[in-house]
């Protein structure tokens, strides 16, 4: 059973901290200018790298990320969405600790400190921000996105044998090395226009809203030790998001039924398992799932020919 504890709020320095383990901050993008221009400048001092992964923005967000911290790593994600931004960004992380975080403004810079101070003091593999632990709390979440944050979180509890409290949201940090448990595909070289293009309608196993709920998923399967944290999710500060909490709750839901039938199901079983789990139409994620996972399960000469 993962080891999912809540750490109370303590009294971190919001604008700085010192740690003999180097930190990686990644932050995803797609035409955030207005957003980074506020977000980068209160980054805490003692972060040693970030990591901007750009979606091909049009506003000019990469020339002013460059503007204001000329030493950032900024890279171009290889496919579309938001999980294959963060694969292609932890996998440009050179830091012992690697903090994930959003670009718009809801999650607040100053919270790294509480984080990676509490992965260093903890002993965690993981540490898992959470909006509905005392401490936490959010401006931005509808009663909508909350009821099925809830939901969803109750199902992966259930099935994973977990205690999260919210493992949808987007602000997470761990040990580099947790990796090798995330098994995430972030591609080999960035795409161009007319790649990311026909990218966005093959979308792959993870590339999504849903990488949250994945990383937290297969951080239970390899009985990693999960620490939660309070975190106050803030408005967006500006523009419109892109996530569907409709579309982008049934990803999340078709993201834990495959993943855990993945990790129980045997052999002759699995293709027949997953068909019949995976009847909510996304076929192409569905055979990206199998392809994915398949050396894990080990299937048997007789299950490949089946499938």
């Amino acid at each position: 059973m993962t080891v999912c504890e809540v750490v109370t709020t303590w009294a971190y320095p919001e604008t700085e901290f010192t740690s003999r383990a180097t930190v990686s901050v990644i932050i995803p993008t797609l035409n955030e200018v207005r957003n980074i221009a506020h977000v980068l400048p209160v980054l805490p001092v003692g972060v040693d790298q970030v990591v901007l992964v750009d979606g091909g923005s049009t506003d000019g967000t990469v020339e002013v990320a460059r503007r204001l911290r000329p030493d950032m790593t900024i890279i171009q994600q290889t496919r579309r969405g938001k999980g294959n931004a963060l694969a292609c960004g932890i996998a440009a992380a050179t830091g012992d600790i690697i903090v994930l975080m959003d670009a718009d403004g809801s999650t607040n810079p100053a919270e790294i400190p509480r984080f990676v101070q509490t992965l260093i003091e903890s002993g965690a593999d993981f540490v898992s921000g959470s909006r509905f632990v005392q401490g936490g709390g959010s401006a931005d979440i509808t009663s909508f996105r909350r009821a099925g944050s809830k939901f969803l979180s109750a199902i992966v509890n259930v099935l994973c044998h977990t205690r999260y409290t919210d493992p949808n949201y987007g602000f997470n940090a761990f040990w580099r090395r947790c990796l090798p448990s995330f098994g995430l595909d972030h591609g080999g070289k960035a795409a161009t226009p007319v790649s990311a293009e026909a990218a966005q309608e093959t979308k792959q196993w993870g590339d999504g809203f849903e990488i949250e709920m994945l990383l937290h998923i297969r951080v239970a399967r390899a009985l990693l030790r999960v620490v939660e944290v309070p975190s106050f999710e803030r408005d967006r500060l500006s523009g419109a998001s892109n996530l569907n909490a409709f579309s982008d709750g049934l990803r999340v839901l078709r993201t834990i039924l495959v993943e855990w039938r993945c990790s129980h199901i045997s052999d002759a079983g699995a293709t027949a398992g997953m068909a019949a789990i995976l009847e909510l139409h996304a076929p192409h994620l569905d055979n990206e799932a199998l392809r994915i996972r398949r050396s894990e399960l080990e299937y048997s000469p007789t299950a490949r020919s089946s499938s």
